[in-house]
């Protein structure tokens, strides 16, 4: 769910990934944390939801130890972590303990303790973000603060009257506000669940069953082994949100397998790269930005699910067909038959992922159940399954060692996320408290001169932007905090203008300067990054016009309400989309290639 920011390929992993590392025996307390984390975050489901100032900053306390001591790269940042968790989980227990007496202050702070307390926690978080993924959130959170403090100081519009100090870093962290806000919320009691849903996933054969699947279904076509890492990337990035763990994980084993099979070393990264962001618009998950999305739009579950479900498929569908087109160029083979799965080995592992996933469906669509609930009960029967191998042999000590893996997986995965989350939610704050969003979406409206197409496409400018310095979740909830009133004021749908920026917030992942998933399968392969780079946005075309397309095609996201309507327009957009994949890739003659755009850009744009 986070990303990995960097001008240059990392040679080693970077802090994102990082943290995604476990060693294979990890040490009882980190595996005792992790259990407390998951036990807490379960037990507020199936015990009733606790008060905001109780269970918002008990999960900012759970999360300290994994980011500043768990995470730290230096003797100095393991030293001054133990440190800042200590004084950390005394500032938030101070919190939890007089959550009753702060309610009554209404957002006012009256001692100098209590400023104390709010500035260390406001720091606090601050550091804490960019242990866990660098410098960029935390940054724009400084910006965004000292807007809130001085920016009464700024003359004309973009000013604000001020407000004073108490009442400013009161409503920032004594109140439900700022770091206790509701995008908070969401982490604790719905982001929580599935990171947790897909760690007990991950800890067993359910990643063996999505390449297994993946390579009975698409092993034996021509450019097989891309296609592979695009079914298996796409079904794991629906549980992981990620897309460097993305790449990461399934990366390890496809893309070997694309080079030993001939592909070019840059195409095997592209392929990688693409498939691995497309987990962060692949439902259920959607890296953490279906939950968000539900408290921003209150809009339900089910509903976000069904409209990002076609364009999703849309953009795989895409990559398909740049695979096709590469495969004509380069004579790329199918997977040896010994390279595939029996069927046998493919239902069995399948059924690792299959149980809990028909339970979590089940659960919300004939139970009627909340997707946390649903989620926490499909958890369990993750876990049952976590006493067998893929061979359905029983074992108390593979059982053991899996579920330790799971719990500090899902402790540390929690953690990151919260982070991010919650120094997210400072600007929210600020933004709320000096109206700055207002402005800013007022100057949108000035410069597109109150039309649509031009106010969509600073939009997308500004989304590339932020999303190249934070991961996409923030960048999202950033963005659409600011644009997203322009464009619902200029006759966009709520629901469509905040997927609309979602999708050009993910663009940072294969797009230079930085990108994150293509570093990350540049170093994996041995190739240089910008040739990666290069082949991955053009397997991914589909991410730059498919939310142009969706403003262009609404009824493509009314699955749940217009089903007939919605099913014709993502197969005439497929088309489209298919003949700009082709016209970029294919090794035809320009003008043919030229035709081939055109004809797809109308096709998808204009009828």
């Amino acid at each position: 769910m986070s990303q990995t920011h960097s001008s240059t390929p990392p040679s080693t992993p970077s802090p994102a990934v990082a943290g995604d590392v476990t060693s294979a025996r990890p040490s009882p307390a980190w595996v005792g944390l992790g259990a407390i984390s998951v036990i807490f975050h379960l037990g507020l489901i199936f015990y009733g939801l606790a008060p905001a100032l109780i269970s918002r900053p008990i999960h900012m306390a759970l999360a300290l130890p994994w980011i500043l001591i768990f995470m730290a790269r230096t003797p100095f940042e393991r030293v001054s972590g133990w440190v800042l968790t200590g004084l950390g989980m005394a500032a938030c227990g101070f919190i939890v303990i007089n959550h009753d007496a702060l309610l009554q202050q209404y957002g006012f702070i009256d001692t100098p303790l209590q400023m104390a307390i709010g500035a260390f926690l406001v720091l606090l978080a601050l550091e804490a973000a960019r242990r866990a993924i660098g410098w960029p959130l935390p940054l724009v959170a400084l910006v965004a603060l000292c807007y809130g403090l001085f920016g009464d100081l700024i003359p004309g519009q973009f000013g604000h009257p001020g407000m004073p100090l108490p009442s400013f870093m009161g409503t920032l962290t004594i109140s439900e506000g700022g770091l206790w806000g509701s995008l908070t919320g969401v982490s604790v009691g719905v982001v929580a669940i599935f990171v947790i849903f897909g760690a007990v996933l991950n800890a067993g054969e359910a990643g063996r069953g999505f390449m297994n699947l993946a390579g009975a279904m698409a092993g034996r076509l021509t450019g097989g082994a891309a296609k592979v890492s695009v079914i298996s990337s796409a079904l794991m990035g629906s549980i992981s949100g990620s897309a460097s763990a993305n790449v990461a994980s399934t990366g390890a084993i496809t893309i070997p397998g694309m080079v030993r099979l001939g592909y070019p070393r840059s195409l095997a990264g592209g392929v990688e790269a693409v498939a691995s962001s497309g987990g962060q618009i692949m439902p259920p998950l959607m890296g953490a930005g279906a939950f968000v999305m539900v408290e921003l739009t209150g809009t339900p579950y089910t509903q976000i699910m069904a409209a990002a479900m076609l364009p999703a498929i849309l953009y795989f569908a895409t990559v398909w067909v740049g695979i096709n087109a590469y495969a004509t160029r380069h004579d790329l083979k199918p997977l040896a038959e010994k390279d595939r799965p029996s069927g046998r080995e493919v239902v069995i592992t399948s059924l690792f992922f299959a149980v809990p996933f028909v339970t979590l469906l089940e659960r919300i669509f004939v139970g009627g159940y909340t997707p946390q609930y649903a989620a926490s009960l499909a958890i369990f029967a993750g876990l049952a399954l976590l006493f067998l191998d893929a061979s359905l042999s029983f074992s108390l000590r593979g059982f053991a060692a899996r579920l330790a893996e799971a719990l500090v997986t899902a402790g540390r995965q929690v953690a990151v996320i919260g982070s991010i989350i919650i120094c997210a939610s400072l600007v929210i704050g600020v933004l709320a408290m000096t109206g700055l969003g207002v402005k800013i979406t007022s100057g949108i409206l000035a410069l597109s001169n109150d039309m649509l197409w031009p106010a969509l496409l600073l939009t997308a400018l500004a989304c590339l932007v932020l999303g190249m310095e934070v991961p996409t979740t923030a960048a999202y909830v950033i963005c659409v905090s600011v644009a997203g009133p322009a464009l619902i004021s200029l006759g966009l749908e709520p629901l469509l203008a905040h997927l609309f920026v979602f999708w050009f917030a993910l663009l940072s992942t294969i797009t230079p300067p930085v990108c994150g998933g293509v570093f990350i399968a540049a170093g994996m392969v041995g190739e240089s990054w910008l040739r990666v780079a290069f082949k991955a946005m053009s397997l991914g075309i589909g991410l730059y016009l498919i939310p142009l397309a969706m403003v262009a095609n609404p009824e493509v996201i009314r699955l749940a309400s217009a089903p007939g309507a919605a099913v014709f327009d993502m197969l005439k957009i497929g088309v489209g989309l298919a003949a700009i994949s082709y016209g970029v890739i294919a090794r035809r003659a320009v003008g043919v290639r030229l035709l081939l755009v055109m004809a797809g850009a109308v096709i998808v744009f204009m009828i």
